[in-house]
């Protein structure tokens, strides 16, 4: 499959977080063409600032695979990742990170660039305007 098939499928884990009333971010993570994660925000749910998307991926992948290194996988996620969650990401050792669009106030390229492993590959803009387009629609519903 394709960066773009696996996106889709991390955007299905933002509508159903959106469909929960959580902030509708999703995220997947696949090893040798094996989903091994769908996930997506669970804040709300439960009551906890650090269930994100990602947050959650890293653990089901570690349970999975067994260990706690996530080397070997790639995360798809919808938006880009937070500073907490980059730091969570370089600690796995993921060694591809796939995201949808940018998060201009919080992403972590802006607040900490340095989060993830040096050897992680990194590839943005899938699907950006789809994504995009899930977190805006939520916040214009809130506000």
């Amino acid at each position: 499959m394709s960066d773009e098939e696996y996106m889709r499928k991390a955007i299905a884990e933002a509508q159903a977080a959106a469909k929960e009333g959580e902030v509708p971010i999703g995220a997947i993570v696949v090893a040798q063409g094996r989903i091994l994660a769908r996930t997506h925000n669970l804040t709300e749910m439960l009551h906890d600032v650090t269930a994100h998307a990602e947050m959650q991926a890293i653990t089901a992948t570690a349970n999975a695979l067994g260990g706690k290194y996530l080397t070997g996988c790639t995360m798809y996620v919808t938006v880009e990742p937070c500073a907490m969650c980059a730091g969570a990401l370089g600690w796995s050792q993921i060694s591809r990170l796939v995201y949808g669009c940018k998060d201009e106030k919080r992403g972590y390229q802006k607040v900490a660039p340095l989060s993830l492993h040096p050897k992680t590959e990194v590839v943005g803009s899938i699907l950006e305007e789809e994504c995009a387009t899930i977190i805006k629609d939520f916040f214009l519903t809130r506000r």
